[in-house]
């Protein structure tokens, strides 16, 4: 049976081989990345995508609401879950289009 010491020798040299084991892949590819850079004339704006048009709208922008709440102002836009207010008021026999701005 293997002491405990062993097995913690055994653990860090085989860290170390792992490690070591990544560094080469690591470094293996990086020049494979810079082989083909070369090769097709590319820069790093290339590869981090600098070189596309700029986008013209931000991701999670505001929408102009749709509908409106006349009683308390709320409003919704008509994207994701319906509000509360509007689910209580379709529940007792309005139609969404009641609230339409």
């Amino acid at each position: 049976m293997t002491s405990l010491q062993d097995l913690l020798a055994q653990r860090a040299e085989i860290e170390k081989k792992i490690a070591d084991a990544q560094r080469e892949e690591r470094s293996s590819a990086i020049a494979k990345v810079k082989s083909l850079m070369a090769e097709f004339g590319l820069t790093a704006a290339d590869i981090a995508g600098k070189a596309s048009a700029p986008r013209t709208k931000a991701a999670g922008s505001k929408v102009a609401p749709k509908y409106r709440n006349a009683a308390t102002g709320e409003t919704w836009s008509g994207r994701g879950l319906q509000p509360k207010w509007l689910k209580a008021a379709v529940a007792a026999g309005r139609k969404v289009e009641d609230f339409t701005i």
